[in-house]
């Protein structure tokens, strides 16, 4: 099972891309984990990464690509993998085809998790992390048990700078401009499935996992 996940920031691809990789043994890769935890270290990385992060702006494929191809190289994917957060353009799956390539493997499925835009926009804006123990609520879906502190460690909750407005606006617009286009690029392929995001959690694994079984990966 090599999986790409696609979709607009706030559809829900690292929560789906977690519960496949319990269920199935396939470890996930995601690139907004590995860059924000570079962040978090200040690492010459993560100093590049924040700045393109706190503006909406995509990092640099030069920093990303590389991040993926020691992940890929690693002996917990040699049975296959989820990739979340990448491709994000053209220029990364090309990429991510010739890094497969000569590997001697390649993509099985690209899945295309679609929600519309005002949802996407609510979900980002209402989120809130916690700054030591990364622990993700959100105001209206999953609030903590006392508003502002972590169920976890008790710390005070913050909005991510990449979760603020402004920034969901254009994180989304870079999406749109930038990243949309794979969608046309895998579907010329024969590789793209859709499946609606909405709704909740389970159901949207329960959709998701019927387009695997459809195509034999599970």
């Amino acid at each position: 099972m090599r999986l790409v996940l696609l979709g607009a920031p706030g559809v829900g691809k690292g929560t789906q891309a977690d519960q496949l990789s319990a269920r199935f043994g396939r470890p996930k890769i995601s690139t907004g984990d590995i860059l924000r935890e570079a962040v978090r270290n200040e690492t010459t990385l993560g100093l590049e990464a924040k700045a393109c992060m706190d503006e909406g702006k995509l990092v640099p494929d030069s920093i990303v690509v590389g991040i993926v191809r020691d992940k890929l190289g690693e002996p917990a994917c040699a049975r296959g993998f989820l990739l979340d957060g990448f491709p994000r353009t053209v220029p990364q799956a090309e990429e991510l085809g010739r890094m497969l390539e000569g590997r001697g493997s390649r993509l099985d499925r690209v899945v295309n998790v679609m929600v519309p835009r005002e949802e996407v926009v609510k979900r980002l804006t209402g989120r809130r992390s916690c700054p030591k123990c990364q622990a993700v609520f959100h105001v209206d879906f999953a609030p903590p048990a006392r508003a502002g502190s972590c169920d976890r460690c008790g710390a005070a909750l913050v909005q991510r700078t990449d979760d603020k407005r402004e920034t969901v606006e254009a994180r989304l617009k870079v999406y749109e401009e930038q990243t949309a286009p794979l969608i046309h690029y895998y579907r010329q392929k024969a590789l793209l499935s859709d499946v609606d995001g909405s709704g909740r959690v389970e159901d949207v694994q329960r959709r998701l996992v019927e387009v695997l079984e459809a195509h034999r990966l599970t």
